[in-house]
């Protein structure tokens, strides 16, 4: 069939999208990583999508989310482009009008990107206009495999010879009859053929030879621009990696600290398998944000404003913060979209500034009941000032486990404070303190339905043995975690279906603003069963059995493991 087929037609859109996103890449090494159009539109869909999917990505995807987002983007993506492939195959201008619409959506998507500038929008730009050349040349081009669509039409009878596709009829008066002109549906200057449509001239002047090389020449075309398109992505995202600050990072020698954190007593750490450990390795601690791209902050021109609704505002820069004494503190941090027995939560030790004497040299004004940490890129948290004064450990960080930051955890500094969820107050990348008030500003959260305070909910969780564990008859160790930072953990019981509770034995800890480890041993009989745990905090409040999702505020409910013991 002399006629481009609709899979050719499919192929060519793709081809054009990933050209577009590919030769953005290099482009926004320049222009920042944000401004990438792929990167940029899917952090508008973050800040937009609907917050009973956000849930729903993060339940299925856990700290994985990020990267399913940008995949479930990058195929839906694919399959519009097949779509536009297929109908730009029957109207080019179709297809460049899409191209257009995708360009127009990166360049918002761009500069709407907390601190973007105009040069923002050419990533998005520069890719549409090669994405629009790569499509013409598939589908009206050289590369085309009916160039008679798109090549002048040789006067009637000049015998001129035609293009490489072999001799064209001349264009001698035919009769119509009732499947309409001998010519076929009317071609338009610079447009491709229909799909379905034959060449014009006579049936069989052109040869299944002529239609192979044309395929040959399409595919061959398609395949050099996937390639050009795949070195072009590959080669930007290295070279934003070269830009990044890894190098900056591992230059860092940490101070010592003035007050260094407590040894973990023996025994804090029970070692059993399947248990999460006392103290979370940085390469395993959750991370829940809403950065796409990690930002990479350069702790030489990184300052800390605090300001707003203070007497003396303070600017720091990174040094300045390195100079002043330092304490060390284990600390666990929990995200609220933890489900019940989640593993959104960590136990680290972290070396910071206390910011309470930070906000005690900017001297807050009357009702300025506050804090707002206001990240690199834009994102928000709000904090209650009296919080952060109240002598608990809460912490400019800049060190995670002996080590500094990780870049994806903060670097080059973060906050850190015992006893709230991470949304109200472990902004990362933090470039701001802002005093105010929560009747004058609502953080990034509070408008998409959450608390505007979110203290921690005293939690437990059974770590092993879990449901896939195959049991045997005797005796059986049930071990696992609870929390209730700034308030510590009293009691954990457990239970065996629906029985009597039983008290576990906790392990011992470095402070209350840690988790707790605690075990106990059943004596397992054959058949299926149901445990459950429940904790009890150092205020004497016993966990709900309520079982309440993790909007607005946290869950409740009691971790419970089904098993089977032969």
């Amino acid at each position: 069939m002399s006629s481009i087929s609709r899979g050719h037609a499919a192929l060519a859109g793709v081809t054009a999208a990933a050209v577009a996103i590919g030769a953005a890449e290099p482009v926004a090494v320049l222009t920042g990583p944000r401004s990438a159009p792929l990167i940029a539109v899917g952090g508008l869909v973050v800040d937009l999508v609907p917050e009973s999917l956000k849930h729903l990505a993060i339940s299925l995807f856990g700290t994985h989310d990020k990267i399913a987002l940008l995949i479930g983007t990058g195929v839906l993506l694919a399959a519009f482009a097949a779509l536009l492939g297929v109908l730009a195959a029957r109207r080019l201008r179709i297809g460049l009008a899409g191209i257009a619409a995708f360009a127009a959506l990166g360049v918002v998507a761009a500069l709407t990107r907390p601190g973007a500038g105009p040069a923002a929008a050419l990533p998005a730009l520069v890719g549409a206009a090669l994405g629009g050349l790569t499509l013409w040349l598939l589908l009206a081009g050289p590369l085309a495999p009916d160039l008679w669509s798109w090549s002048p039409p040789t006067p009637a009878g000049s015998g001129a010879p035609a293009g490489p596709a072999g001799p064209t009829a001349p264009a001698a008066p035919a009769e119509p009859t009732s499947a309409g002109p001998v010519g076929g549906p009317e071609v338009r200057p610079g447009e491709p053929a229909p799909i379905g449509a034959r060449a014009a001239g006579r049936p069989g002047e052109r040869g299944d030879e002529a239609d192979q090389e044309g395929r040959r020449r399409f595919l061959t075309g398609a395949g050099a621009l996937l390639g050009a398109a795949a070195v072009a992505g590959l080669g930007g995202h290295w070279l934003a990696g070269r830009r990044g600050v890894s190098a900056a990072r591992q230059s860092v020698t940490l101070p010592t600290p003035s007050a260094a954190a407590p040894a973990a007593p023996a025994g804090a750490d029970l070692s059993l398998a399947q248990l999460a450990p006392y103290v979370t390795p940085n390469s395993g601690f959750y991370r829940i944000d809403t950065a796409l791209v990690v930002p990479q902050v350069d702790p030489a021109t990184w300052r800390l404003r605090i300001h707003g609704r203070v007497r003396n505002p303070i600017e720091l820069s990174f040094a300045d913060l390195l100079a002043r004494p330092m304490v060390e503190r284990y600390v666990t941090l929990a995200c609220v979209s933890n489900e019940v027995g989640g593993d959104l939560i960590g136990n680290a030790r972290w070396l910071g500034v206390p910011i309470k004497e930070l906000l005690d040299e900017a001297d807050p004004e009357d009702g300025a009941d506050q804090v707002v940490g206001r990240s690199v890129d834009g994102w928000t948290c709000g904090t209650p000032t009296a919080v952060l004064r109240d002598g608990r450990d809460a912490l400019l960080a800049v060190g995670m486990n002996g080590e500094p930051l990780p870049v994806a955890h903060g670097f080059p500094v973060r906050m850190v404070v015992p006893g709230l969820y991470g949304y109200v107050s472990a902004c990362k990348w933090v470039t701001e303190l802002e005093l105010t008030s929560f009747a004058d500003f609502d953080a990034y959260w509070v408008p998409r339905g959450w608390a505007a305070q979110g203290p921690i909910k005293t939690e437990s969780r059974i770590d092993t043995p879990g449901p896939r564990n195959r049991l045997t008859a005797g005796a059986v160790m049930v071990a696992g975690v609870a929390w209730a930072q700034h308030r510590g953990i009293r009691r954990v019981e457990v239970r065996v279906d629906g029985g009597l509770w039983r008290e576990a034995t906790l392990a011992p800890t470095v402070s209350v603003d840690t988790w707790v480890q605690w075990s106990w041993r059943w004596d397992a009989t054959p058949g299926e069963h149901t445990l459950q745990v429940r904790a009890t905090d150092a205020d004497g409040v016993t966990q709900t059995a309520q079982r309440r999702p993790v909007a607005p505020d946290g869950a409740t409910g009691w971790h419970t493991v089904k098993v089977a013991v032969r």
